[in-house]
């Protein structure tokens, strides 16, 4: 390629970046930053093993809540598999900003995480729910290295607790009481 080619496909791939991110960061409601807490997480899922719970989307409960189980356990230990190391420096990057500006995050709701052990369905929920609750505890006390996520790259543990509540706020949009 052409130092010419080079430039036009840097111009019109920067410009669709820019484009998608602008476009998802209207349709995103904020949130207020100080509620993305592992605390205001913690209060939510109390709540909510108190009522009788349904699932609106492709997942059920077990599923929904063993997702971010996991994520939050890949964060101190390792993401099984990553996106490029140029889309966590662009396309990663722009999202994390986006969604860490609104304070709310919108993704696939039934896209595994890659590499992730295959969620099995219909198994106990209490079960799940414990899991995350243990592996949100878990994560709060932590004090090793933090795992670069699979799409956003390197977090701070700050910026990671910010993404797991995101993460789990998104999910939650799709379980009725």
């Amino acid at each position: 390629m052409n130092r010419r080619q080079f430039f036009k496909v840097s111009i019109v791939s920067t410009g669709v970046i820019v484009g998608l991110g602008s476009g998802a960061f209207l349709l995103i409601d904020e949130t207020k930053r100080d509620e993305l807490t592992i605390d205001v997480a913690l209060q939510k899922l109390d709540v909510l093993s108190q009522a009788k719970l349904k699932s609106l989307g492709e997942w059920d409960l077990y599923q929904i809540f063993t997702h971010c189980a996991q994520s939050v356990e890949y964060s101190m230990s390792q993401f099984p598999v990553h996106k490029s190391r140029l889309f966590k420096r662009t396309i990663g990057n722009l999202a994390f900003s986006i969604f860490s500006t609104k304070g709310k995050m919108s993704h696939g709701l039934s896209e595994p995480i890659p590499g992730a052990a295959p969620l099995t369905s219909q198994m106990d929920v209490t079960v799940a729910l414990d899991r995350l609750k243990k592996s949100l505890i878990d994560f709060d006390k932590y004090l090793g290295p933090i795992a670069p996520h699979f799409a956003y790259g390197h977090l701070t543990k700050k910026e990671f607790e910010m993404a797991h509540v995101m993460h789990l706020n998104n999910h939650l949009q799709e379980i009725s009481s």
